[in-house]
């Protein structure tokens, strides 16, 4: 099948968050099955100083590309590069995407967002004509990408009648919610009003409303999209879909996340050497200046500190933890009042609780290998990755019912012989401070047990292989009623 994906980000070219892994790992594996694939994102500035150095690499795809609006006129470039064998177009409109950041400056979100991705929707089904690429299906991804399905729609160039668009909602907090008036390239395109709500338009409904299937990360998100709650007040267009909804568990990238070649720890070790991750938990306590101790038990944590990750049940128990014997480790930066609150919490108990403020690779991957336990207590996941990460690392995840975390976790209580770790239900202190403790006792009460855990978790696999192997299944199946609904 001819199959774009449209994303803002792809991790190795440019990335903020998970989105980027999805963007490189499962274009890879559909190309691997024997589809082709290209990718096309904004040539953000980190992308153009990353290619300075190669420019050999980079053509042009094609001559400059015009957009008209009945507000402004578009002239673009399209650029091209070979990337692991996959055909990468970036749409080069320098004053939208040579920035510093991508959605903001670092401080600030850019207030032109709406405008800067609706550009780019329209500019991936111009360019997409111009280079003669006729795509079976155009895989949309969040917000960034969302109007694309609509503006396809009224597409009367003939081009897009036998193409399928799937819409991927990755996280349906962040829905691209902006004014008409900030849109140039929307504001005056005949069938917009429809999609306007008090001057605003949401660009994650109009993905839903005219998407031909619509996907997420994990099959409970996609139950929990279909709630109030867990859909962010857009359930009632979910509802409204829900024949077209479906939920397929992300992958996990084996390639870089595997403790028998992970270069960042200090001695590899597999399943059949379980006993070399002591030396990851030894320069764990290390690095955070804890008391070098294999038999008290480790929680690790490693995530944006946001509300959504489960701090508003975390910092409330912290006291009560530190009346056991255990260690905790968390690396992350977000939200200044979180930090401020892990921060001055390190420092009363500078021998049990290390807060790293900031984010490395070399700490991340020495969390997941160092710790007993990785801490996952979020409000709400998607899909989630550090999990997939802890399992394959012989760590043992805490996790919170929700998401792709239900999805990848059984407890203890759900299956003794099957279990891979411990889950709590209720969105409460209470109970995630009753599943650590039923997690400390399993570690000091039942050693072989634990170590058995460790090795299900190891032997459990994510594979991005599945994951494509659904979506091709998905891409075949919506454009056959396409075809048959003519």
């Amino acid at each position: 099948m001819n199959i774009v994906f449209a994303i803002s980000e792809v991790e190795d070219l440019v990335k903020t968050g998970g989105l980027a892994d999805v963007g490189k790992a499962l274009p890879l594996a559909l190309k691997e099955a024997g589809h082709n694939v290209i990718i096309i994102m904004p040539y953000y500035l980190a992308i153009a100083n990353q290619l300075e150095m190669a420019p050999a690499k980079l053509a042009s795809a094609c001559s400059q590309q015009t957009l008209f609006t009945q507000s402004q006129v578009y002239h673009f470039d399209v650029k091209q590069l070979n990337w692991n064998d996959i055909n990468v177009y970036f749409i080069d409109y320098p004053e939208y995407f040579a920035r510093e950041g991508i959605y903001s400056n670092g401080y600030d979100v850019y207030n032109d967002n709406g405008e800067r991705f609706s550009f780019f929707c329209g500019a991936v089904l111009n360019m997409l004509q111009s280079i003669g690429f006729q795509p079976d299906v155009i895989h949309c991804h969040d917000w960034h990408t969302a109007m694309l399905p609509f503006l396809m729609s009224f597409d009367h160039s003939g081009y897009f009648d036998d193409t399928a668009t799937v819409f991927t909602i990755h996280n349906a907090a962040f829905q691209g919610v902006h004014r008409l008036e900030s849109i140039p390239f929307l504001r005056h395109h005949p069938s917009i009003m429809s999609q306007v709500h008090g001057g605003y338009i949401n660009m994650l409904q109009s993905g839903i409303e005219f998407a031909t299937q619509i996907t997420t990360v994990s099959p409970t998100y996609a139950q929990e999209l279909l709630t109030n709650l867990g859909s962010h007040g857009l359930h009632d267009r979910l509802v409204a879909r829900q024949k077209d909804l479906i939920g397929i568990l992300n992958g996990c990238d084996y390639s870089q996340w595997n403790p028998e070649h992970d270069h960042y720890l200090p001695e590899n070790y597999s399943v059949d050497t379980l006993h070399a991750k002591t030396a990851s938990k030894a320069a764990l306590q290390k690095l955070a200046s804890l008391p070098e101790k294999q038999n008290i038990p480790l929680l690790g944590m490693v995530c944006r500190l946001t509300e959504q990750k489960g701090f508003g049940y975390l910092l409330p128990i912290l006291n009560d933890l530190m009346h056991h014997q255990v260690q905790i480790v968390i690396v992350g930066t977000g939200d200044p009042e979180v930090c401020m609150d892990l921060d001055e919490f390190a420092q009363h108990h500078p021998v049990k609780f290390k807060f790293i403020n900031g984010f490395s690779t070399k700490h991340a991957h020495l969390v997941e290998a160092g710790a007993d336990y990785f801490l996952m207590p979020s409000q709400f996941e998607p899909c989630g990755l550090n999990q997939m990460y802890s399992l394959a690392y012989g760590t043992i995840p805490i996790v919170r019912a929700v998401g792709g975390l239900k999805d990848t976790v059984v407890d203890i209580n759900q299956d003794k012989h099957g279990a891979t770790g411990f889950v709590f239900d209720d969105p409460t202190p209470h109970a995630l401070l009753a599943c650590i403790r039923r997690a400390l006792l399993y570690y000091y009460e039942y050693p072989q047990d634990f170590k058995q855990m460790q090795i299900r978790g190891m032997q459990t696999r994510f594979t991005w292989d599945a994951a494509a192997a659904r979506y091709a299944e998905l891409y075949q199946s919506v454009v056959r009623k396409m075809k048959e609904g003519k």
